[in-house]
């Protein structure tokens, strides 16, 4: 063991720690970055020790920041981002300047002094990019109105990381009036911020396009993977060397490129990666919560983080109402950008470094920053299980319950994709139908376009009488939860038995459910479609269109007698499983029959 190289030993620890960590706090409920987080913790200085150098992994892993930053650029034409300008100076100014504001405020009515008051202040403003993003990647909010004022905001915070990190000398030399920043070294630093940017959109437009074609041209997998990796390397050294964010400058690489006929290559390439160093990114962040501080002044800390969160919180919410978002996404908006952001260590240890912040208030503001991305994800779990379920149907008009009975002679469960095609075709024909829903915004859509669907669960045995069950001579069920529909039809078998069911079946454990329940006429939602699929393939394959229409037709008829051998099978796999090789086997007999007897037609 003492002649094993540190990175290998350190590489084993990462990966063990996340292997373990992130299924099981996924298995919990409590989703990915909560586990990698508390791997993080398990390692570092505080837990096992494993890990003690955080700072240079911390330093390492921003880089799956800045990938994740290229990646969502790549997503982003120009003439996008160009459309985006307003809120991204208008909605993130807002947050930041308003956050500041209250921040600052709040500090000094705890007798802080003003430098540190407004330090602080520009540093707790800031948010995670990095768990933001992820959050609104895996539930997929970005294209929503949340989505892109969420974004928005944190590409302005990006931007807005520079100019706070350029004020830190400045207050430094206010407080040092004998080290004053030269007015010709201000110029220079400016000068070589704008050729940095000036060369990354030259060469964007000009010379990558080129290069990545020429690279291509190898067909060599790995040299354009590597190219990739080296492209997003590149700028940001390039954005280091002048005291710029790496992310910024990637996500304009990015940008610039998602015109480009390479985007998809690009992405498939770097995603890996961007995935494996964000996780390393969350593993340092855990590593880097200072225990220590946390048990030296535990009521400090959660004073600090309490505070921040919740002053953020009011800030960020007002805005949100301002912004129109509707009530359902203030929750996730609001705690997405109330917690710490990675930029805020980098601000706390450059005002250290510059003796802005003494080094004792840097470590607890930056233990207080990783503490609230801790339990940031806590929180979006608490939102989901009690807050979104309660409210979900806030600031809707609200739905009255079908009241008046009807005498319809079908009646339908449903209106969706499935229920409407059903109602539609019914109306067509003048066949009149009572429809019954149990989502409000499903039923103001339907009105607006002139279809009288009634507010009601069909689970209730009440409002089934009322809309005409006992008088009905169908019933469609087309509600798309399984359990949901197996109750309506018990309840039907229970109370109408003189009804005939028709029902939609979401797969074939669900199918198998209902005929079990006596329901004969089920239809499996996908099966017809994909058949007609098959039959489109067929004829582009070269069938006729009369050959392509007798091998479906075909395939349907057995596949319908294959499910009636099985129904009475389907709880008992090994019977199961047996079955359906038989029914395979005959069918390839009969079709390598059917093929024989058309060669030999064909040769004749």
């Amino acid at each position: 063991m003492e002649h094993t190289p540190a990175w290998l030993i350190n590489s084993f620890i990462y990966l063990s720690a996340a292997v373990i960590a992130v299924p099981l706090s996924r298995a919990l409920g409590l989703g990915s970055i909560i586990g990698y987080l508390a791997a993080g913790i398990a390692i570092g200085p505080w837990g096992l020790g494993f890990v003690t150098n955080v700072q240079d992994i911390l330093h390492f892993a921003e880089f799956g920041v800045v990938l994740m930053l290229f990646l969502v650029g790549l997503e982003l034409e120009p003439k996008r981002l160009w459309n985006l300008r307003r809120p991204i100076f208008g909605w993130g100014s807002a947050q930041v300047l308003g956050c500041v504001a209250a921040l600052f405020v709040v500090a000094k009515l705890c007798n802080v002094t003003s430098t540190v008051a407004l330090v602080a202040a520009l540093g707790l403003a800031l948010s995670s990019t990095a768990i933001a993003l992820q959050v609104m990647g895996e539930r997929n909010l970005l294209p929503t109105g949340s989505g892109q004022a969420g974004f928005s905001i944190l590409l302005f915070q990006d931007v807005a990381a520079i100019p706070i990190l350029a004020l830190l000398p400045l207050l430094a030399g206010s407080l040092e009036p004998n080290q004053p920043l030269a007015l010709a070294d201000r110029w220079f630093e400016a000068i070589k911020i704008i050729a940095v940017i000036a060369a990354i959109v030259v060469g964007g437009r000009l010379a990558l396009r080129p290069v990545l074609r020429w690279i291509a041209l190898s067909k060599t997998p790995e040299i354009f993977t590597a190219a990739s990796l080296l492209l997003v390397v590149g700028i940001a050294a390039l954005m280091q060397m002048v005291g710029l964010s790496m992310a910024l400058g990637a996500f304009l690489a990015g940008v610039l490129l998602a015109e480009s006929e390479y985007r998809r290559e690009l992405e498939t390439n770097i995603e890996p990666f961007k995935g494996l160093l964000l996780g390393l990114f969350f593993i340092a962040v855990g590593m880097g919560v200072d225990l220590g501080i946390l048990r030296s002044a535990p009521l400090q800390m959660a004073a600090i983080v309490l505070g921040f969160l919740s002053v953020k919180a009011l800030v960020i919410y007002f805005i949100s109402k301002f912004l129109g978002l509707p009530f359902q996404e203030r929750p996730i908006f609001t705690l997405l950008l109330a917690q710490g952001g990675e930029f805020a260590f980098v601000v706390f240890q450059a005002a250290a470094g510059s003796q802005v912040l003494p080094a004792q208030t840097a470590s607890l503001l930056i233990g207080a920053v990783a503490v609230s991305m801790l339990v940031s994800p806590l929180i979006l779990l608490a939102i989901d299980k009690l807050l979104l379920p309660r409210y979900a149907h806030w600031g809707m008009t609200p739905m009255e319950e079908i009241s008046e009975p009807q005498n319809a002679p079908v009646l339908i469960a449903g209106f969706g994709r499935y229920g409407q095609i059903v109602a539609r075709i019914l109306l067509a024909q003048g066949q009149p139908c009572t429809v019954l829903d149990h989502d409000a915004e499903m039923i103001e859509a339907a009105r607006r376009f002139g279809y009288r669907v009634f507010f009601g669960d069909a689970t209730r045995l009440d409002l089934l009488r009322t809309a005409g069950a006992a008088q009905a001579r169908v019933l469609v069920v087309a509600v798309d939860d399984v359990a949901q529909s197996l109750e309506i039809v018990d309840l039907v078998h229970a109370h109408f038995p003189e009804l005939a069911i028709v029902a939609r079946a979401r797969d074939v454990t669900h199918w198998n459910q209902l005929r079990e329940r006596g329901v004969m006429l089920v239809q499996r939602e996908l099966f017809e479609s994909s058949l007609l699929s098959a039959r489109s393939v067929l004829e582009l394959m070269g069938q006729t269109v009369a050959q392509a229409e007798q091998i479906t037709l075909r395939f349907r008829q057995h596949n319908l007698e294959l499910f009636e051998q099985l129904h009475p099978h389907y709880k008992d796999s090994a019977k199961l499983i047996s079955v359906v090789k038989q029914g395979r086997q005959q069918l390839e007999e009969q079709i390598a029959r059917e093929r024989e007897e058309q060669s030999q037609r064909t040769s004749t």
